[in-house]
C-alpha cells in the first residue's frame, strides 16, 4: 500500500512540458469571398437625384428632395468620387439656389458640404491626372457656394475648405474596398490652381455685420496663405491687404479679428509680392486702421499675447513707411510715433503715455527697437521733420550716446539691452542727425560725441556683448560703440555745416582723431574690416574739417603728415584683400588733397617725406578706378614748384619715369573709350581725333543751353584731362625716358586742348543745323575759319606723328648697318690677323722673302724720316744693328724668357753679374781668351 501511494504521488508530480504554442494566423477576407457586394456608390444615384430635383414635373417636390438628399449624404458618408464631383456640384448649386425661398434645404446641404471635407476618392491611380481639372473647377464651386445668404452654410463651407486643405493626412486609408483617398499633397495642388483664395477674400465685402463668419473666412485664408506663394498671389490680385486690414478694427469681443487678420497679413508679406502689399496698405484707411489698432495694443494690452501682436502691426507699419507718399502725417500716426519713441527718454504730459511704461521684457525691447527703425524710414519725408523736432527726437536719442555702465538700476534696461539701444540710437542718428541741425547743436551733440570717442579710447574696463546686428565685433570691446560714434560723426561732418566744423575743431576733436590714427597706423597687429572702416571714417572726419581752411591745416601740422605718409606706405597686395584696404588708400588721398595740399608748411613736409613718390607709387599699381583721384591730388600738388623735381626724380618698375607712365594710362584710357587709332598710335580720324564709341554714336543731340554737350561731358567722364594739365606742369620736350611711341602718343596729349575747342565748335556747327539756325555771315564764317584750323592742327599733329616714325625708322636702319659695319670689322681684323701669320711663316722658311721685308722695312723707315742731313755729317751713330737679317727691331740687350722648369728638372740659379765679372778678369790676367 505504501509503495502504490508513493508511486501515486510521484505521478501527481511529475513535471509537464509546455506545448509548443500554436500561431495565430490573421486572414484578410475580402468582401467578395463571403458574397458580400462592393458598397460603392453608384453614379446613377446622383443622377437620379438631380433629375428630382431639375425636373419641371418634380421640381416642387420638397418632401422627396430632403428625403433623397439625406439618403444621398448617407449613402456617400465616407467621400465622393472624383467621377461624380460633377453631378455632387449640379446638387449643390440647385440646392444653393432654393435657400432663399426654401430654408429647408440649408440642413442637407450641410450635410453635403460636410462630406466635401473628405479627400476625394479615386478608384484607379491615374484618376487625379484625370480628373484634375473636375476636381479644380469643384474646388472654385465651392468657393462661389459664398453667395448663399446663410451662416450655417457659410460656416461649414469654411470648415469644410479648412479640413480639405490641412488634415487630408487623418483619412489616408479608405474603409471602402477598392477606392483610395486622394493625399494632402494633391489637396494642396488643386486650391492653388482653383480660384477659391480669390472668391473668399472677395466675400469678405458680404460679411460686414457676420462676425462668425467672417472669423472662419479669415481662419480659412490663414491656413491658404501660411505656406502657398500662389494662394497669396490670387489674394493679392484680389485687393486681399487693403480688405483685410480695412477690417482690422471691426467690433469683436472674442479678440480674435485683430489676430486672424495680422497673420494673414504677415502671411502675404512672407508669401507673396512686398510691393504689391505695400501699394494696397498706402492708403488713409488702412493707415488709420493700422494706427488705431497700434495705439489700442499698446495703451489696453498688458499681455505677453497683446505685447506680440502690437509688435507684429508696428512692422506692418514700417512696412507701409517704406512707400512713396505715404500718409503718416495726415492720419497723425507719425506724431503718435514719435510720442511713443520718446516718452519714456523725454517727460510728456500727453494722455496716451501719461500711464503707459515699458518694461525691460523681451517685447519692450523689440518694441523700442521698432520704433527707432521706423524713425529712420518717416525721416525721408521732409515735411516729417519738422514733427521729429516738435517731439524731440533727437534729445531721446542722445540719451543713450554715453559711457556703459555696468551698474544699473531695476528698473533699467540690462547691459546687453541697453547696448543693443545705444547702437541704434546712433545708426538713427547717423539719418536723422543731418536732417536736424539746429536740434542736434542745441543738444550738444559734438560733445556728447566726442566724449564718448574718448570713452572707448579709454582705459575703463568694459566688455560689450555684441549680439545685435549693430554690434558686430563688438564682443568683449568698445569697437562696437567707437565704430558707430564715427558714423556719427562722419555723418555729421559730411553735411559740410560750418557751425558744426568750428565746434568741432574748438572741442579739440582734431588732436583726438591724430592721436588715435597715429596708434592705429603703427601698431603691429593685422586690421580686420571693422578696424579698417573706422580708420577710413577718421580719415574722412579730418579731411571734411580741413577743406578749406588753412588754420585747421596748420593744426594738422607734422603729426598728421607722417600719419597719411604711413598709410601711403600701405602694401598694395592688401588692397585685393576684401577687408577695405581699397577705401582706406583713397580716404588716405582725399587726406593728402584736403589736409595737406594747399598749405605750404605741410605740403613742404609732404615732400620732405617723399610724398610725391607714393603718391606716384600708388599710381602705378592701383586699379583704374583709383587712378583719377590721385592724378588730381598730383595735379593740385604741382602748384608747389619744388614738386616737379620730385616727378622728374621719379622712377618706378623697371626703371620706368613719370611721363612714361602718365602716357601709358592715355593709352589706356583711350583704348578703353574706342578713341580710333592706329597701330602706332597715329590719328586715323582727322574729323574727331578725341571722340570714343560712345560719344560717335550717341552723335549730336540739340540740347538747353543749360545741358552741356557730350563734349564738354568727356572732359569730366575721363582722366585725359587731368593727364593733359599735368603736362602741361611737367613739360612736352626733353622729358627722360621717352621712346618714340611715347613722343607719338605726346604729340596728340600737346594738343588736347586745341582738339577739344574744335570739337565744341563742330558740336555748335551740327545743333545750328540740326535746329535749321542760320549763323549770320560773321559767325558763319567764325565757325568755317575755326573749324577748318582745328582739322589742319590734326592734320599737321598727324604729320608729325608720321615724321617720328619714319624717323625711329630711319634710326633703325643706321642702328642696323652700324652692326653690320662692326661684324664686318671684325671679319677684317680676323683676316688681316691671318694674312700677318701667312707673311711670319713665309719670312721665316724663306730667306729672300726676309730680304724683301728687311729691304721694305728700311725703305719705309727712311721714308717716315723728316730729315735726313744728319746722316751724312762725320760723326752719325746708327740705332740699329747692322747686317742683323731680322725685321725685328733689336738693340744690343735681348731678353730671353727662362728655360721652363719641365726642362731642365729645377729652378735655375739666379744669375750674379759680379761673379761673372770677377771670372772674367781672372781669365784675362792668366790668359788672353776675351780680348
Amino acid at each position: 500500500m505504501a509503495a502504490a501511494t508513493a508511486t501515486q504521488g510521484l505521478n501527481r508530480t511529475t513535471v509537464r512540458m509546455p506545448k509548443t504554442p500554436i500561431p495565430i494566423v490573421s486572414h484578410i477576407i475580402p468582401d467578395e469571398a463571403v458574397g458580400i457586394q462592393k458598397a460603392v456608390p453608384r453614379s446613377s444615384d446622383l443622377a437620379r437625384v438631380v433629375k428630382l430635383l431639375t425636373d419641371p414635373y418634380s421640381e416642387n417636390l420638397i418632401e422627396r428632395h430632403l428625403h433623397a438628399l439625406t439618403k444621398l449624404a448617407a449613402k456617400y458618408h465616407r467621400g465622393f468620387l472624383m467621377r461624380d464631383l460633377v453631378l455632387v456640384f449640379k446638387v449643390l448649386n440647385v440646392c444653393a439656389d432654393r435657400i432663399p425661398i426654401d430654408p429647408s434645404y440649408v440642413e442637407p446641404m450641410c450635410q453635403l458640404l460636410k462630406i466635401c471635407s473628405y479627400p476625394f476618392l479615386k478608384e484607379k491611380t491615374s484618376d487625379e491626372t484625370a480628373y484634375a481639372q473636375i476636381v479644380v473647377e469643384s474646388i472654385s464651386q465651392m468657393g462661389y457656394l459664398m453667395r448663399v445668404p446663410n451662416n450655417q452654410i457659410r460656416v461649414q463651407l469654411c470648415q469644410s475648405l479648412v479640413s480639405f486643405y490641412c488634415d487630408a493626412d487623418k483619412y489616408a486609408k479608405s474603409p471602402l474596398e477598392g477606392l483610395k483617398p486622394s493625399t494632402k499633397e494633391y489637396n494642396i495642388k488643386v486650391v492653388e490652381k482653383s480660384d477659391v483664395a480669390e472668391t473668399l477674400v472677395k466675400s469678405l465685402a458680404l460679411l460686414e455685420s457676420d462676425l462668425e463668419v467672417k472669423l472662419n473666412v479669415l481662419k480659412v485664408l490663414q491656413c491658404f496663405s501660411v505656406n502657398s506663394d500662389s494662394n497669396c498671389d490670387q489674394m493679392l490680385s484680389a485687393e486681399a491687404a487693403f480688405r483685410i486690414c480695412s477690417r482690422l478694427n471691426d467690433p469683436d469681443p472674442s479678440g480674435q479679428l485683430m489676430f486672424r487678420c495680422t497673420e494673414c497679413l504677415w502671411n502675404l508679406v512672407e508669401r507673396g509680392d512686398n510691393q504689391a502689399v505695400k501699394r494696397q496698405l498706402n492708403n488713409l484707411t488702412c493707415t488709420s486702421c493700422l494706427r488705431d489698432a497700434f495705439c489700442q495694443q499698446l495703451t489696453k494690452g498688458h499681455s505677453h499675447y497683446d505685447r506680440q501682436l502690437r509688435n507684429d502691426l508696428l512692422v506692418l507699419a514700417t512696412l507701409v513707411a517704406q512707400s512713396k507718399d505715404t500718409h503718416f502725417i495726415e492720419t497723425g500716426y507719425g506724431k503718435e510715433l514719435v510720442l511713443f519713441t520718446t516718452f519714456s527718454e523725454v517727460k510728456s504730459h500727453n494722455p496716451l503715455v501719461r500711464n503707459l511704461k515699458l518694461e525691460t521684457n523681451h517685447e519692450d525691447f523689440e518694441l523700442k527697437k521698432l520704433l527707432m527703425n521706423i524713425m529712420v524710414l518717416l525721416s525721408r519725408d521732409s515735411a516729417f521733420i519738422p514733427i521729429m523736432s516738435e517731439g524731440r527726437l533727437l534729445l531721446a536719442l542722445f540719451h543713450y550716446i554715453k559711457g556703459n555702465e555696468s551698474q544699473l538700476g531695476p528698473r533699467d534696461w540690462s547691459p546687453a539691452q541697453f547696448e543693443e539701444l545705444q547702437l541704434q540710437a546712433m545708426a538713427t542718428l547717423c539719418t536723422v542727425g543731418p536732417l536736424m541741425i539746429e536740434d542736434y547743436m542745441t543738444c550738444q551733440g559734438n560733445t556728447r560725441l566726442l566724449l564718448l570717442l574718448e570713452w572707448c579710447v579709454g582705459t575703463e574696463d568694459f566688455g560689450g556683448h555684441g549680439n545685435s546686428f549693430h554690434g558686430t565685433g563688438g564682443r568683449g570691446n568698445k569697437r562696437a560703440q567707437m565704430r558707430h560714434c564715427l558714423r556719427l560723426l562722419r555723418s555729421m561732418v559730411s553735411v559740410g555745416d560750418e557751425t558744426i566744423h568750428q565746434d568741432l575743431c574748438d572741442q579739440g576733436a582734431m588732436s583726438l582723431l591724430l592721436n588715435i590714427l597715429s596708434t592705429a597706423c603703427h601698431h603691429m597687429d593685422e586690421d580686420d574690416s571693422i578696424d579698417v572702416e573706422m580708420q577710413c571714417d577718421m580719415l574722412f572726419i579730418v579731411s571734411a574739417l580741413c577743406e578749406g581752411d588753412m588754420h585747421r591745416k596748420e593744426l594738422f601740422g607734422s603729426q598728421g603728415v607722417n600719419i597719411v605718409v604711413q598709410y601711403l606706405k600701405t602694401d598694395p597686395e592688401k588692397l585685393n584683400s576684401g577687408l577695405g584696404h581699397n577705401r582706406l588708400l583713397l580716404a588716405t588721398v582725399d587726406c593728402a588733397w584736403c589736409a595737406i595740399i594747399g598749405s605750404f608748411q605741410t605740403e613742404d613736409l609732404f615732400l620732405e617725406k617723399e610724398g610725391v613718390f607714393l603718391l606716384y607709387d600708388l599710381l602705378e599699381v592701383c586699379p583704374k578706378n583709383m587712378q583719377n583721384v590721385v592724378l588730381g591730388c598730383i595735379l593740385d600738388l604741382c602748384e608747389n614748384p619744388k614738386t616737379m623735381v620730385h616727378i622728374n626724380t621719379w622712377r618706378g618698375k623697371n626703371d620706368r619715369s613719370a611721363p612714361n607712365l602718365l602716357i601709358e594710362i592715355w593709352r589706356t584710357e583711350e583704348s578703353e573709350m574706342g578713341v580710333r587709332r592706329g597701330p602706332d598710335g597715329i590719328i586715323v580720324d582727322i574729323s574727331q581725333p578725341l571722340a570714343g564709341t560712345l560719344q560717335e554714336q550717341q552723335g549730336v543731340i540739340p540740347l538747353p543751353a543749360n545741358c552741356p554737350s557730350q563734349a564738354i561731358v568727356d572732359v569730366s567722364e575721363n582722366m585725359r584731362a587731368k593727364l593733359y594739365s599735368l603736362f602741361c606742369k611737367i613739360g612736352f620736350n626733353d622729358l627722360p625716358g621717352m621712346s618714340t611711341e611715347d613722343y607719338v602718343t605726346l604729340a596728340v596729349i600737346e594738343r588736347y586742348l586745341d582738339f577739344k575747342v574744335g570739337e565744341v565748335w563742330k558740336e555748335i556747327r551740327s545743333e545750328l543745323d540740326q535746329e535749321g539756325i542760320q549763323a549770320t555771315t560773321a559767325d558763319h564764317n567764325a565757325i568755317e575759319t575755326i573749324t577748318r584750323a582745328a582739322d589742319e592742327r590734326a592734320k599737321a599733329v598727324a604729320q608729325t606723328q608720321m615724321d617720328l616714325l619714319d624717323n625711329q625708322q630711319q634710326q633703325d636702319l643706321m642702328d642696323e648697318q652700324e652692326m653690320y659695319a662692326k661684324v664686318r670689322d671684325n671679319h677684317r681684323q680676323r683676316e688681316k690677323a691671318i694674312a700677318s701669320w701667312e707673311h711670319f711663316v713665309a719670312r721665316t722658311s724663306n730667306y729672300h722673302v726676309l730680304k724683301d721685308a728687311k729691304m721694305k722695312q728700311e725703305m719705309s723707315i727712311e721714308a717716315s724720316r723728316i730729315q735726313t742731313r744728319h746722316q751724312t755729317e762725320e760723326k752719325f751713330h746708327h740705332t740699329e744693328v747692322q747686317n742683323l737679317n731680322t725685321t725685328t727691331f733689336c738693340g744690343r740687350s735681348i731678353k730671353v724668357n727662362s728655360t721652363p722648369v719641365e726642362l731642365t728638372g729645377a729652378r735655375l740659379k739666379p744669375y750674379n753679374i759680379q761673379r761673372d765679372m770677377q771670372k772674367a778678369v781672372t781669365l784675362s790676367d792668366s790668359t788672353t781668351i776675351i780680348s
